[in-house]
Parts: structure tokens; C-alpha cells; sequence
């Protein structure tokens, strides 16, 4: 039995795709018909049913009635023969979550364009994938890690799923892309690159073939898929990835992408391949090692987990320590994302309010739907669970002599629960950790996982000849890195407010908690107009800051909607939250050796 869809970007200018299914055998008490609510990997209801413009049925050639029974939902009459579905879907969101067409490119997951055909999800899918119908867009090429059933590479046509769920895991890109291949650890890879560019093709098919193969290497060497697919955007301003099981979309800032004749690793390529070693290493982790949450997915509503932290802390962990791993930036730029990493959390009052088992939950709710007050309620399982997954692989290998560490544990998860598609239980990777290192965590994971308090990064650094320094920020935009900083005087000050530029005028964004910004009245939204009966703008604030003096009050002037309001405001002692991290050159040789296994790299 197999379901038949076609697709068909029949008006790109109206960024309309228009959508058949054919039913062979629908249920004779009447089809239904569903469209997920969610796409997995991305926690948040998004409700794509909402673009799917009305639903015709028929069968033998004549109209039979299809009801909308839920937001979601349709149901069609009973019928004897095959059932013909057919609608149109609006295709306009822009990310990799949903279905973006216009006159330059086209681009769906099948979670926003493919209704699921209910009690038949298991049966094999056949897509037909058809090109506009205007000669205009004669230069059309399709990329997808879809199975072609007919289709040439790169070409319009048949391609096949061996069910639902795996066909809502092969996004597609439509247009005149640019496309490059590579081969890593025996497996072709595909590099597609959508919008304007003078990208290096060549040299990012070349770094990422190492990152692959780094990746491989953790897990026995191999890969899980036969092919894989990077299907990338380039805009003015983006930044972003949805993990697939042969495949990966992603957004970015064109400046990242490496251009021809131009040597040498800055900040944004840097990022670039960040962001790819991390969509990659989902290959293992969460694409096929999952929460027993997650297996199977239920796309109709949350799917709720504490382990989220463990599926995208720990691959952002390791997606950069893959940069480092793979040789494509030295130690020390991998020290600089560290410490950016670890000022992120100590800038968040919030990691004082919300665990990381608690942030993982509550993704749905929390992460996800953030508001001006998010960093004082909550903690990125992201960021925080990297610096969770770095302790942990820090302590096992202090408490083994090096004998063991993060990767072996992963290993073993792998073999448990990747390759068996068994579904991790909440305290199944808690217990595996015992199991692989014999060690007793309890009061680590008490800590780090469900409590409060900060990880005690420095000590652990330092058993791998790392120093690390919290100092206060020299500026707004002040991350710290790597490297030795002349200690900033004390005296710098902070109002704990952060501002935003809104057409010239200073607004509040958002107020830190029991701030004295919070204490002086001033909420999100405030315009600032003036400090000490001075005018303020987001620039000036800035260096105002540096001319205050701790404990002496200043007079700030604000409007709050179309009202002004006089207040009075105490500055502070800039709290000590930026972190910088460096190599301690005078580090024991064992300390030494310790960096280089962690690292990979014996010069480290």
C-alpha cells in the first residue's frame, strides 16, 4: 500500500504550493486526515495547519464532502474507491521550521504541506515533486536526502519514504542553488547553498568533511545514514539550523560564509561551522538516540522531557569542541567560545531560578515563548547544558586518572540506545553515566541538573591547565575570551538594564532582577530621556555609565507609554561576570597532557 502526493509550486509570486494526495484505499467509514502541530526538534505548537487553505475531496470523479472536525483535522465521507485529496498551502515563513516559495526559491518540510492520513501513517509515501509551471523557472533544481523513485539527481520528479514519519524528515529546497559534494567517512555529502553569495564552496565542503569525520570518530567511526544533505540559505541576517536524519536546513549571515581568495578563520565562519557541527552531531543525538518521550513523536501536542539538556546540551558541547577536535581552530579560539559560553549563563539571573532539568521541560512554555523578563526566570538548556556536559566530562576524567570520559559514555549510548531505537528513560542517562564509569554522580547531577547552584567550572578547568577569570564587563557588548585582561577598575558601575536603539531612542529592554534599575521603578519599554537632566540616547548611555559613581544617585527622566516619570536610580558595582579563560603556561605536565586528551590535540 502507498499514499501518493504531489507537490506543486504552482504560484511562487503568490508563495502558494499546491498539494494532491491519492488515497487507494480510504477507510469506507470515512478518511481522516491530520497535520502535525509541531516539527520536531523545535519545541513550540506552531499550528502549520493554519496555512492550509480549504480541503476538496473526490472520489470517481465526483465531489464528496471534507469537514475541518479540529484546527488541525478533516474528515472526509465515506467512499468506495480512491480517494483524491487536493488544497493549496501559503508558504511564507522564512525559517527552516516551516514552507517558504516566492519568485527566487522554494523550501517545505512536509510538516507544514502534507497532511498525514490518519491510521495509515506506517504505509509507504510516494512524492511526486513538480517544477513551476512557468518557463521563468526553467533553472529550477530540487535538493532533498528523499530517495529518488524515479527523479535524476537534482531533478524534478518521483521520489519515496518508507512512511510518514520519514517523510516529514527530508526537508526540501527548490531554485537555482549552487551545490557542491564531498565524501566523509565513506558516505556522500552535499552542500547546497541557496540566495547571493561569493562563498569558497570548495573550502567549506573541505572543513566540513573534517568535522564529519571528527564526529564519526566518537561514535565507532561510522555514520548512521547512506547520504547527507546540507541545505543552507544565505541571508543578509540569520542564523539558525533544524536537525533531519540524512539531512540538515540552515540559515546564515552571508559575511560567515568564507569568501573565494580569502584565507584565514574569523568570528562569523567560525560561527557558521559551529552551527553545522551541531546540526551534525544531531545525526546521533536526537535523530536516532532519543527520549523515551520522543519514541515515537506525538505531533499533536507537547512531548514533555527533562532530558533536553542531554540531546541539545550536550551536542553543543561538542559541536564546538568538534572545531577544536577536528583541527579547524586552535585551543585557543576554542577557550574564546568557551568563555563566551560561560559569561552567557553568568549574565542570566535566571540560572538561579530554573534548573536545567526544569528549563528542559518546560521548553515548550518557557523557552521557546520568551518575554522581556526570560533572563530572570530562566536558564538556557542549551548554553547551561554545555557547561553542565563540560563539568561532567571534566569530572570523569579527574576522578578516572583520564582513564575515561564524556566520549565513552557517549559511545555506550550510542550502542544502548541509537542503535536499538530505544528510547532513553528520564533517568536513563544518569544511570548509564554509573554504568560506563562506575562512578557515583548523584551529588553532581543533584547539582548541576537539578539545583541552582554554578557549576564549578574553575577548579575543573583548572586540572586541565586552564585558568579562569571573572572580571566585570568593559562594555555592553564585552563577551569575554581568551587570554590574560589588565583587571577592570572596580569602580565601574551597572545599572542592570540592557537598551535597545528604536529609531533613535533609548528603550528599555530588559531589567535584571533586584537591579537598580528594578529598584528605581524603571520597567521594559521605558524611553529613557534623560540621566542627571542630560539627554540620553542608546550610545551616550553607554559612556555615561563609565562617569557614574557607585552608591551616588542619579536622577533619571522616562516615559512610560505618553506619561513622564521622574525617578531616582543607585548605580552598583558591576558584578564580576564575565569569564576569561586562558592557558596556564605554568600548569603541572600532567595538567598539561590532561588539556591535550580533552582537546585532542597533544600541542593543547
Amino acid at each position: 500500500m502507498t499514499i501518493h502526493y504531489s507537490i506543486c509550486p504552482v504560484q511562487p509570486e503568490n508563495h502558494l504550493f499546491e498539494v494532491q494526495i491519492r488515497i487507494p484505499n480510504p477507510d469506507p467509514k470515512g478518511q481522516g486526515l491530520w497535520l502535525p502541530d509541531w516539527i520536531p526538534g523545535s519545541y513550540l505548537i506552531r499550528d502549520f495547519a493554519r496555512q492550509v487553505i480549504k480541503v476538496n475531496a473526490s472520489c470517481g470523479g465526483r465531489q464528496i464532502g471534507c469537514e475541518k472536525i479540529a484546527k488541525a483535522e478533516w474528515l472526509c465521507d465515506p467512499c468506495q474507491g480512491e480517494l483524491l485529496l487536493e488544497y493549496q498551502v501559503y508558504a511564507y515563513d522564512l525559517s527552516v521550521r516551516g514552507a517558504y516559495l516566492d519568485n527566487q526559491r522554494g523550501f517545505f518540510n512536509a510538516t507544514s504541506v502534507f497532511l498525514a492520513v490518519k491510521c495509515q501513517e506506517q504505509h509507504a509515501c510516494e512524492v511526486d515533486i513538480q517544477p513551476p509551471r512557468d518557463e521563468r523557472y526553467s533553472d529550477w533544481k530540487v535538493a532533498t536526502a528523499l530517495l529518488p523513485n524515479g527523479a535524476g539527481e537534482l531533478e524534478f520528479g518521483s521520489y519515496r519514504a518508507s512512511d510518514y514519519d520519514e517523510l516529514i524528515d527530508h526537508p526540501v529546497e527548490l531554485g537555482d542553488f549552487d551545490v557542491m559534494s564531498f565524501e566523509a567517512a565513506g558516505v556522500p555529502h552535499h552542500f547546497v547553498l541557496s540566495g547571493r553569495h561569493n562563498a569558497d564552496l570548495p573550502r567549506i565542503c573541505k572543513d566540513l568533511k573534517r568535522i564529519c569525520e571528527t564526529h564519526a570518530d566518537l561514535f565507532g567511526g561510522s555514520l548512521p545514514m547512506d547520504r547527507y544533505w546540507f541545505l543552507t540559505l544565505a541571508l543578509g541576517d540569520a542564523y539558525g539550523g533544524l536537525e533531519h536524519r540524512a539531512s540538515t536546513a540552515l540559515v546564515c549571515k552571508r559575511e560567515d560564509l568564507p569568501r573565494k581568495g580569502v584565507e584565514g578563520m574569523d568570528k562569523g565562519y567560525r560561527r557558521f561551522l559551529g552551527l553545522c557541527s551541531h546540526e551534525y552531531f544531531h545525526s546521533w543525538n536526537v535523530k536516532r538516540i532519543k527520549p523515551l518521550a520522543f519514541t515515537p513523536y506525538v505531533l499533536d501536542r507537547e512531548n514533555y522531557t527533562r532530558l533536553l539538556w542531554v540531546f541539545e546540551g550536550i551536542t553543543s558541547y561538542y559541536d564546538d569542541l568538534g572545531l577544536v577536535r577536528s583541527g579547524l581552530i586552535k585551543p585557543e579560539g576554542y577557550l574564546e567560545l568557551l568563555a563566551n559560553s560561560i559569561t552567557r549563563v553568568w549574565q542570566t539571573p535566571g540560572r538561579f531560578r530554573q534548573t536545567l532539568a526544569e528549563s528542559s521541560f518546560d521548553a515548550w512554555t518557557k523557552f521557546y515563548k520568551q518575554d522581556e523578563n526570560s533572563p530572570n526566570t530562566i536558564v538556557s538548556y542549551y548554553v547551561k547544558g554545555a557547561l553542565a556536559a563540560l563539568a561532567l566530562d571534566l569530572t570523569i576524567r579527574r576522578e578516572t586518572a583520564g582513564k575515561q570520559s564524556l566520549d565513552d559514555v557517549m559511545g555506550v549510548v550510542w550502542e544502548r540506545f541509537g542503535k536499538t531505537g530505544v528510547g532513553m528513560p528520564e533517568d536513563g542517562f544518569e544511570a548509564l553515566v554509573h554504568e560506563v564509569t562506575g562512578l557515583e554522580l548523584k551529588g553532581f547531577f543533584d547539582a548541576a541538573i537539578r539545583g541552582v547552584e554554578d557549576i564549578p567550572l574553575q577548579e575543573l578547568l583548572q586540572d586541565v591547565g586552564v585558568d579562569f577569570t571573572l572580571r566585570p564587563a568593559e562594555n555592553a557588548l564585552d563577551q569575554g575570551g581568551h587570554g590574560a585582561r589588565t583587571a577592570t577598575p572596580v569602580s565601574r558601575v551597572s545599572l542592570g538594564m540592557k537598551t535597545r536603539d528604536e529609531n533613535g531612542r533609548c528603550k528599555v529592554a530588559t531589567v535584571m532582577a533586584d537591579s537598580p534599575a528594578q529598584l528605581a521603578g524603571i520597567s521594559p519599554g521605558d524611553e529613557l530621556v534623560a540621566v542627571n537632566e542630560l539627554k540620553v540616547t542608546h550610545a551616550s548611555l553607554e559612556a555615561l555609565r563609565t562617569r557614574l559613581v557607585i552608591d551616588q544617585p542619579v536622577t533619571v527622566h522616562l516615559f512610560r507609554r505618553d506619561e513622564l516619570i521622574v525617578t531616582r536610580c543607585t548605580p552598583r558595582a558591576a558584578p564580576a561576570d564575565v569569564c576569561q579563560l586562558s592557558v596556564d603556561m605554568a600548569a603541572a605536565p600532567e595538567a598539561a597532557r590532561a588539556r591535550g586528551l580533552w582537546l585532542g590535540s597533544p600541542s593543547a
